[in-house]
């Protein structure tokens, strides 16, 4: 079983259309479509790529073209897997069928007004509660709970340790196992000292603080990201040890410019991992360390400049180390093959 959080559309239009028929749904452009239906991955990517464009307004990256792909499998497919959605101040939660899906043309309710293909994925009716009949309400749950149960991205797959907290939320079992560890301790005493309530005049006013907040924190990452460069190319500059070290020239005018390159990278890739798809970690003070947003060279052996930069997860990094990009990529998708198996 797997425990998905989701949106779905984009400014999450197909939600109320889920909630009352008891689906979960994601679609594609029209054009897109026929591709993805001849399961044409390269041809859905590059059809993508030209012509659509992320929710921050960039184009996207093959990455997460991909993922776009992925997307509709994943809900056409899903059968006994826990969706999870965040609507204002309460927790929607429902559990997928094995039926078949359904297909259905609508144009978009929204600014950009696609034709698109919707597709529907019949689950239980969706459910605000707990099974002991409990309210799920946002402003009620751990502040480490809140980080990864909403997602600006159209779907995330979580953890197995965040997916069995979810599901021990949605029993109405004891959570203690979870809060009384020192990580989520110190999340919530973060939480104490660090961010007070927020009243919201509208829910606009509450979208944009929220979208504001991931901003700051992709901005702090990005920060980090681009002084460990500077110091990075400050201190490899070809100089002779025990062996030759890479020269590692910063193509960037300066560590801001750099900086602002790494945001829209981060954005173009919907603050997914460039390598796996997995959402990238921005905490740097209360996230996992694996998965903080490290920023890697697609080729090794050229320099930080435009063009040769990707953010991943940090384990991934150390992983691939400067080994082949494409390479890599290909060994990601046989582990992500057989995990499938």
């Amino acid at each position: 079983m797997k425990v998905y959080i989701a949106n779905f559309g984009r400014q999450n239009y197909e939600w109320p259309i889920c909630r009352e028929r008891g689906t979960v749904a994601t679609m594609n452009a029209v054009d897109a479509q026929k591709y993805w239906a001849a399961n044409d991955r390269e041809g859905y990517v590059s059809n993508r790529m030209a012509n659509d464009t992320t929710a921050a307004g960039k184009k996207p990256t093959k990455a997460t073209a991909s993922r776009w792909f992925n997307l509709m499998t994943t809900v056409a497919e899903t059968a006994g897997d826990v969706w999870v959605h965040k609507d204002g101040d309460l927790l929607w939660w429902t559990t997928s069928h094995g039926d078949t899906p359904f297909f259905e043309t609508k144009k978009e309710p929204i600014e950009r007004g696609r034709e698109v293909v919707v597709c529907h994925k019949p689950c239980e009716p969706w459910s605000n509660k707990s099974k002991k009949g409990v309210p799920l309400r946002w402003n009620e749950l751990h502040p480490k709970a809140k980080d990864f149960l909403s997602t600006e991205a159209t779907l995330q797959s979580l953890s197995p340790l965040y997916r069995d907290y979810t599901l021990a939320l949605i029993a109405g079992d004891d959570l203690s196992q979870w809060h009384d560890t020192p990580l989520w301790a110190k999340r919530s005493e973060h939480a104490k000292k660090g961010y007070a309530p927020v009243k919201y005049g509208s829910q606009a006013d509450k979208i944009a603080y929220q979208r504001a907040a991931e901003l700051f924190e992709a901005a702090d990452a990005a920060e980090r990201m681009a002084r460990t460069v500077v110091a990075t190319t400050n201190s490899a500059n070809g100089q002779t040890v025990e062996r030759v070290v890479k020269k590692k020239d910063l193509g960037f005018p300066s560590a801001a410019a750099l900086q602002d390159h790494i945001i829209e990278i981060m954005g173009a890739q919907e603050y997914c991992c460039e390598l796996t798809g997995l959402p990238l970690e921005l905490d740097e003070v209360n996230g996992d360390p694996a998965m903080f947003a490290s920023l890697d060279r697609i080729d090794s052996s050229r320099h930080y400049e435009p063009g040769n930069l990707q953010v991943v997860c940090r384990f991934a990094n150390f992983w691939k180390g400067a080994s082949d990009d494409m390479e890599f990529r290909r060994l990601i998708e046989v582990i992500r093959s057989s995990v499938s198996i």
